[in-house]
């Protein structure tokens, strides 16, 4: 854990968020040499903050001490060069569990991803969310999606919460984020932290940026940093031609493959991955590996982002 507030430390988008995949080997145990690599090539890429075993690093799929020796090797790497936030979700209970886990792993931060399953109202996963926050001293960016969609006026309670810093946003009503940001900037003065956390967020960026969210999530710098950082670089310094270029070229057919199969927004990531040159192994059960013809449009694709990133210089 580095002795820099979280908070602070994300504040100022320096580059992607980047959320690893998770390695695997041959037999399906955990590669930790394979990830120790992959989460050094992206902290020495470029990324703003490392989110290890989240949605894209199967999270789901993990065991819990599996869990801890993940987020232990992406301290470990990181070395305090950026912060380290790690995922913690199912039940009260269970996430607590994994919120202390990470702690004792040497995690800067947790984000607390909807509850298993269960659809609950607004004071019981409010109720979820201030139990998971007092049971260690980590800070928690909140996790909106699917089972866990909020209030303006439960964000409000969520951002008094002492260890609360921010909400991550994965249901893309973007009418829902402005209230709850209006919400949030009248009644708790102060910088609460909001992202935008959709599949392939580079896609909505340009609105998001319009209601005043500057952090996001993204995938492709998994597998492809030099794309994703340049498209960051153009969307903070104004550079349209840049943005539009990627988004049209880029970005919008990665979104249409992504589409072609559910679980995509994190096997087609790993795909990825392989195809520039880490074995990271398959994903694990119930997700499913892409099909031959998507993987190989896929690496058809990452070709073209790279020459819209030559056609730019």
């Amino acid at each position: 854990m580095t002795s820099a507030p979280l908070a602070a430390r994300l504040s100022i988008p320096s580059g992607p968020l980047f959320f690893p995949v998770t390695a695997y080997g041959p037999d399906g145990s955990l590669a930790l040499g394979a990830y120790r690599a992959h989460v050094r090539k992206g902290v020495e890429a470029g990324a703003a903050a490392v989110f290890a075993c989240c949605g894209t690093g199967e999270f789901h799929a993990l065991a819990p001490e599996e869990f801890e020796e993940c987020v232990r090797a992406a301290v470990e790497v990181a070395d305090g060069r950026v912060p380290v936030v790690a995922g913690a979700g199912y039940g009260t209970a269970l996430a607590v569990r994994y919120a202390r886990l990470a702690e004792e792993a040497g995690a800067d931060g947790l984000l607390a991803m909807p509850p298993y399953l269960v659809v609950a109202g607004q004071e019981g996963l409010l109720r979820h969310y201030r139990e998971l926050t007092a049971a260690t001293s980590l800070p928690v960016v909140v996790y909106q999606r699917d089972n866990a969609v909020f209030t303006p006026e439960t964000v409000v309670e969520l951002a008094r919460t002492d260890g609360v810093i921010g909400i991550k946003d994965g249901l893309g009503d973007l009418d829902l984020m402005q209230r709850i940001v209006s919400a949030v900037r009248t009644a708790v003065p102060g910088d609460f932290l909001y992202f935008n956390g959709l599949p392939t967020a580079e896609q909505t960026q340009l609105a998001y940026r319009g209601i005043g969210v500057a952090l996001y999530s993204s995938a492709v710098f998994c597998f492809a940093p030099e794309i994703a950082l340049a498209f960051h670089k153009a969307l903070n310094s104004g550079d349209d031609t840049t943005v539009h270029r990627l988004l049209d070229g880029f970005y919008a057919p990665f979104v249409e493959l992504r589409a072609q199969g559910r679980g995509y927004a994190v096997s087609l990531v790993k795909a990825g991955v392989r195809l520039c040159g880490l074995d990271v192994g398959e994903v694990r059960p119930p997700l499913h590996e892409p099909s031959e013809e998507h993987v190989e449009r896929l690496a058809r694709l990452i070709d073209r982002g790279q020459a819209l990133l030559r056609e730019g210089m």
